[in-house]
């Protein structure tokens, strides 16, 4: 589709006035016929051609704005969203010492600091066991059949997963176990 940009028409020698696209174009047109009627015809459309320039400036200039708040926002969730990744072993372990035993005295303090503040970040663990599974979260690691399932349901959680906010940031290693079939 080609659009002719031109503001004055080749044919008629006639200055274009642009179609109006929304109601407030269709208001800025009234006020630029209004000032046409007060100043002469070269002094008008010069006005008319600075202020439709300044409009599309500003309008640029506000989407500008929109695009590097939204941008900004994206890296700081991917900054701390790998910050967050790297921590994942460190809380694996963490959670192999809770379930020795081992995590006694100061270490049990660190423990549950650290805990605290990648939570204040958003992170969370999931992955139960009884979860049903669900393979856009979930790997499974070994799979089994049981009379005991109605539909494919993780049985043991080998490894949690993690999440910050709606994103994946580890998917839960789980064992699954199917209902059985008849054959």
């Amino acid at each position: 589709m080609i659009r002719d940009n031109r503001k004055i028409d080749p044919e008629t020698g006639e200055v274009r006035r642009p179609e109006p696209e929304e109601p407030q174009q269709e208001q800025a047109q009234e006020e630029q016929e209004q000032v046409s009627q007060i100043l002469s015809g070269a002094e008008a459309d010069l006005l008319l051609e600075r202020t439709a320039d300044l409009q599309r400036v500003q309008a640029e200039y506000t989407n500008y704005r929109r695009r590097v708040e939204r941008d900004r926002v994206v890296v700081k969730e991917q900054a701390v969203a790998g910050a967050l990744t790297e921590l994942l072993p460190v809380l694996d372990d963490i959670g192999r010492a809770r379930d020795h035993g081992e995590l006694t005295g100061g270490f049990a303090k660190v423990a549950e600091s650290l805990e605290a503040a990648v939570a204040k970040l958003g992170l969370s663990s999931f992955g139960q066991k009884g979860d049903p599974f669900d393979p856009t979260v979930h790997e499974a690691l070994m799979h089994s059949y049981s009379p005991d399932v109605t539909e494919p349901t993780c049985i043991e959680v080998l490894q949690p997963g993690y999440r910050m906010g709606e994103r994946v940031l580890r998917p839960a290693r789980v064992a699954v176990a199917e209902p059985e079939t008849e054959e």
